[in-house]
């Protein structure tokens, strides 16, 4: 395999619920989930039998054709959010692809001019060469220039930064209410708001980028409904299939500007990967997961504090449901191989950040157990 990841020296082999196992039967509290995509955690009973019956039917057929599971993804989809049309894919980043291209077909429409797009520093919309182009870091960019034309970047929670680079060429802004791979940092939501004003003043298209935030992560369906916006488009990914690859561009009618032709994808929207995304969004949100979410994440966030109230390691806990940072004043690999030592799995967001992103399904027992590797590390 090509050396793309810096990988742990791990070998894991199969799991249940909250836990995972190596190929010697070592168990390990998953407080990473797949980098917040085992939404359900591992083996769930529902999304097992559901994902059974499916493959049992059909596994693939092309999207000349409707499907039920399809249908019934997109209508739940509709139904819990604000967004009107829905469109499948297979990721986060083919997501945001989709997203980039929608913005320039409306702006297109509007002017032969408007095809700019602003994106926030700190930001991280994914790998492809769109993806990347709104993605303002160097670490990611270098050696890929050049990259896609007009992205503009602006600084993130400074509203004057961003008023100097929109104008009547602007088509979007593309941003993440909280930003995931940034080391979990929250939008102000007086600033958000403004951007919101500015968009509609300049008629470009607001894009919030939920792929790590959607699907109940944060304690509601998606994060944007906290801050009391509008978005014109939604992307998200990640949690939504459980496990299963699938990414979602969301929009309201204003944006829903694609015709035959102008986007595609085969695998996108196939059977098992939206019959997973239904028993995601039934148990969020008709089946008590979301009101559970809220609860546990409030327990892991009070119990983090107090862990803070007596490290010295600790500069801060933040972020919002079961997507939070704890941010130290050292390298953070190091302590994650040791909490990987001893049971507990955990990942980074940036150099001195651990990101918690259990399963949604995780209990106070299950935060106990994982708050006592970490206040034993970090005190």
């Amino acid at each position: 395999m090509m050396p793309t990841y810096g990988r742990f020296n791990l070998v894991l082999e199969n799991g249940e619920g909250c836990y995972v196992y190596d190929e010697e039967g070592h168990k390990y509290l998953d407080m990473g989930s797949g980098i917040a995509v085992n939404s359900l955690g591992h083996h769930h009973p529902v999304l097992t039998e559901a994902l059974k019956n499916q493959v049992d039917k059909l596994i693939h057929i092309s999207n000349y054709y409707y499907t039920k599971p399809q249908i019934e993804a997109a209508q739940l989809l509709v139904t819990y959010s604000s967004l009107d049309k829905v469109f499948f894919c297979n990721s986060g980043t083919e997501a945001n692809e989709g997203a980039i291209k929608l913005a320039r077909k409306y702006g297109k429409q509007k002017s032969p001019t408007k095809t700019q797009i602003i994106s926030l520093k700190g930001g991280f919309h994914g790998r492809t060469l769109g993806a990347l182009s709104a993605t303002p870091k160097e670490q990611y960019q270098k050696g890929f220039k050049p990259l896609m034309p007009d992205f503009y970047y602006a600084q993130f929670n400074d509203i004057e930064d961003i008023k100097a680079c929109i104008n009547e060429n602007t088509c979007a802004v593309i941003l993440e209410v909280i930003q995931g791979e940034g080391g979990i940092i929250l939008a102000d939501e007086v600033y958000l708001k403004a951007v919101e004003k500015l968009c509609v003043q300049y008629d470009a298209l607001l894009i919030i980028d939920e792929v790590q935030t959607g699907i109940g992560r944060t304690g509601s369906l998606f994060a944007y409904s906290q801050f009391g916006l509008q978005p014109d488009i939604v992307t998200t990914a990640k949690g939504l299939g459980a496990g299963l690859p699938i990414g979602v561009i969301l929009c309201t009618d204003k944006a829903n500007v694609f015709t035959p032709g102008n986007h595609g994808t085969t695998f996108g929207g196939n059977l098992l990967a939206t019959t997973a995304a239904s028993v995601v969004l039934k148990e969020l949100c008709e089946n008590g997961l979301m009101e559970h979410v809220q609860s546990v994440s409030k327990y892991l966030k009070d119990k983090l504090l107090k862990i803070q109230a007596k490290s010295e390691k600790i500069v801060e806990v933040r972020g919002m449901g079961l997507m939070i940072g704890i941010e130290i004043n050292e390298p953070v690999k190091p302590l994650l191989e040791k909490c990987m030592a001893k049971g507990l799995l955990a990942i980074a967001a940036g150099e001195k950040v651990i990101r918690l992103l259990p399963p949604l399904i995780m209990t106070a027992k299950q935060v106990d157990e994982g708050i006592a590797i970490l206040e034993e590390l970090l005190i």
